[in-house]
């Protein structure tokens, strides 16, 4: 069972359109996303995901935030895991601290888990934020203290989404995304660079990650396009 943290998340969340305005069509395109993740893992009970992208500032943290909303309404107990250790973003998106969260759980063996994931104003949905930045963010993400906390959070919740750093530069991203169930990735219309994403392709090729397909985001509004945010698989 997880307790309530004493976290205050405040209700103010402007960025997370999938709570102020659930009927809109950018929030019926996060349903979309939710319904074709689940269709890609027909075969298989997927407890865990990771939200990546190539390199910052492409709206990760926004998109991962959105999508857990998304799930959590669909009656799901679902857990939002801040592991981008070096520059945390989730905290900020929920308005709330990020004094203490994964940091303090990886350094601490008899640390609970249920000390620190804090309640969300969204029901079923439940946050871990990322805690005090460390010297060392790819040694504590691939250690075996990390797979324990992975394997105890999957049994308490029914989906454990994990925002990663960029994969481009660090080896963060990679560990999470080689030990999770599936893995999305997130590229920006005036962002993303064709040779990034080809060496992405690259590295989810090397640590044999489950990649379940792309969110483009932040499309240009015209007379053919109707929205923010696209998704699709890789057989598309």
């Amino acid at each position: 069972m997880v307790k309530k943290s004493n976290h205050n998340i405040k209700k103010s969340t402007s960025t997370l359109i999938t709570l102020a305005d659930p009927s809109s069509l950018i929030s019926e395109q996060f349903k979309t996303l939710r319904t074709n993740i689940q269709f890609a893992m027909v075969d298989k009970k997927m407890k865990s995901l990771v939200i990546t992208s190539a390199v910052p500032n492409v709206g990760k943290s926004t998109i991962s935030s959105n999508l857990a909303v998304t799930f959590a309404l669909q009656g799901l107990k679902v857990l939002l895991v801040d592991t981008d250790l070096r520059r945390p973003t989730v905290h900020k998106v929920f308005s709330m601290p990020n004094l203490t969260g994964l940091t303090n759980l990886l350094t601490a063996p008899e640390a609970s888990i249920h000390d620190y994931i804090a309640q969300s104003h969204a029901e079923g949905l439940f946050i871990l934020s990322s805690g005090p930045v460390p010297p060392n963010p790819a040694e504590l993400l691939g250690s075996k203290r990390m797979r324990q906390i992975q394997e105890e959070l999957e049994n308490a919740f029914d989906l454990v989404i994990f925002d990663t750093p960029p994969l481009l530069g660090f080896t963060d991203g990679q560990v999470m995304a080689a030990n999770t169930d599936g893995t999305i990735f997130v590229a920006h219309h005036s962002v993303s660079k064709k040779e990034n994403m080809l060496k992405v392709n690259e590295i989810f090729k090397m640590v044999n990650a489950n990649v379940l397909g792309v969110v483009y985001n932040q499309v240009p509004v015209n007379e053919n396009t109707t929205s923010y945010y696209y998704y699709y698989s890789e057989e598309d």
